[in-house]
């Protein structure tokens, strides 16, 4: 452990990112619900009671599937506020929110067209497909919905690999787009109003660009304006390397420490993987390096990268960042490889810290050096904590001997998702604010 005399604390940030970017959300939702209530009574009722609920469920769903684009679009003012995971968790309940709301959307038309008729509500909507232009769009977009709300389920998730789930979800987007044109051909808000018309052009253009911007255009951009490349590779151990990655103008890059970057090695067997990687180092506007554990093939084959090798970077994203700080001080606890974006943290943090190292034993302390040394230049208190899981050594009376003013401290938790689960729920049971608390998991939306 290294103590040194705390310097004086640096004034709390005032603002609230993440407040303001989630009120902002929530408002655009809340505004086009109210205008899409407005256009859907103006149109009239002019059907049964089941026909009309049909078609509120239909543009109600509309409606989320344009929110679901603005929420996988990456645009970095929201990643930035938001987080990419919290996005992510988002992300799945709107999606599951689509699956109902379009079933919903079915079943009422379906049986509200076939009251008063000998044909069954199955018979009805074979006959709308056949006889009614963009019906039969809408039964292939809602059979691709339902199949992706299938594999979406935890239990399907578990048994599925991660690039078939990926390639199944792809399919979302020609969902939309029949969904679109059904909208088009067959919604009466669309044949009763101008200005209800030019409302849904208006929202699927913005949730449409801004899917292309954040997920193509950005990333293009910025990879033919900085030209990344590998510099150096670096072992820290026998499973551990870093990575330094140089370019053109990476002082215009805005990344900042805590962030993460998709890495695509542009290499003959590896160019078609992109990996989450965090960044180990603040960025100093010359260099990015991320250092990374093997835990597969693509991350073992890093440390054979040969010096030059091109590479695409998308990024860089998430909110783990000193734009949240609420406090002058802070608490940074890493857990195994999860001390890369801590290192990193310390490094741009102002205001005195206390850093906690959780690993299993001294040889799993990567970058321990690199931390120790820059724990004493910035005035900051260094633990390292081994042994097994347990008994817990982050448990809250640990946490309080190491940190007694943790609950007047931003806490900046990286790590395993067991470990981050266990301090979390320690944190809480020492009272630390939850608008004190900033952690990030590698959640990649859409």
């Amino acid at each position: 452990m290294t103590t040194t005399v705390k310097p004086p604390s640096a004034p709390p940030t005032a603002i609230r990112p993440k407040v303001v970017a989630r009120t902002g959300l929530y408002a655009v939702l809340a505004a086009n619900v109210v205008a899409v209530a407005v256009f859907f009574a103006q149109a009239g009722f002019a059907s049964n009671a089941l026909v009309v609920l049909g078609r509120l469920f239909g543009l109600y769903g509309a409606l989320l599937m344009a929110f679901q684009l603005l929420l996988v679009a990456r645009l970095p003012w929201l990643d930035r506020r938001i987080g990419m995971d919290r996005l992510t968790s988002w992300h799945r309940w709107t999606g599951f929110g689509i699956l109902w709301t379009l079933l919903a959307h079915a079943v009422f038309i379906a049986f509200g067209y076939a009251e008063g008729t000998d044909v069954g509500p199955i018979g009805t909507i074979v006959d709308l497909a056949e006889t009614t232009e963009g019906v039969l769009r809408a039964v292939v977009a809602l059979g691709i919905i339902v199949v992706v709300g299938a594999v979406s389920g935890r239990w399907a998730r578990r048994r599925l690999a991660y690039e078939t789930w990926h390639f199944i979800h792809f399919y979302t987007y020609v969902a939309v787009v029949l969904a679109i044109t059904h909208q088009v051909a067959v919604g009466t808000t669309f044949t009763s109003s101008s200005v209800a018309r030019t409302y849904w052009y208006g929202v699927w253009t913005v949730a449409l660009g801004a899917v292309v911007l954040g997920r193509a255009v950005l990333p293009l951009w910025r990879n033919l304006r900085h030209q990344f490349r590998v510099e150096a590779v670096v072992p820290e151990s026998d499973n551990v390397v870093s990575i330094y990655i140089t370019g053109r103008d990476l002082d215009k890059l805005p990344a900042r420490a805590g962030q993460f970057f998709l890495w695509r090695f542009l290499t003959k067997d590896r160019w078609w993987q992109a990996n989450p990687f965090s960044l180990s180092a603040a960025p100093d506007g010359r260099t990015l390096r991320l250092t990374a554990k093997a835990a597969g093939d693509g991350s073992a084959a890093l440390r054979h990268l040969q010096i030059g090798t091109r590479v695409f970077a998308e990024g860089p994203y998430g909110a783990f960042t000193a734009l949240h700080r609420t406090r002058p001080e802070s608490v940074l606890i890493a857990g195994g490889v999860g001390v890369t974006p801590i290192r990193a943290l310390l490094e741009e943090l102002h205001g005195h810290a206390v850093v906690i190292y959780r690993v299993a034993t001294d040889r799993d302390a990567v970058l321990y050096d690199e931390l120790r040394e820059l724990a004493r230049a910035k005035g900051a208190e260094l633990h390292l904590v081994t042994g097994p899981v347990q008994p817990d050594k982050l448990a809250p009376a640990e946490l309080l001997r190491m940190v007694p003013d943790i609950a007047d401290r931003d806490v900046f938790l990286c790590g395993p998702p067991p470990m981050m689960s266990a301090v979390l729920a320690n944190l809480r049971e020492l009272g630390v604010p939850k608008a004190q608390t900033h952690f990030e998991r590698f959640s990649l939306a859409g």
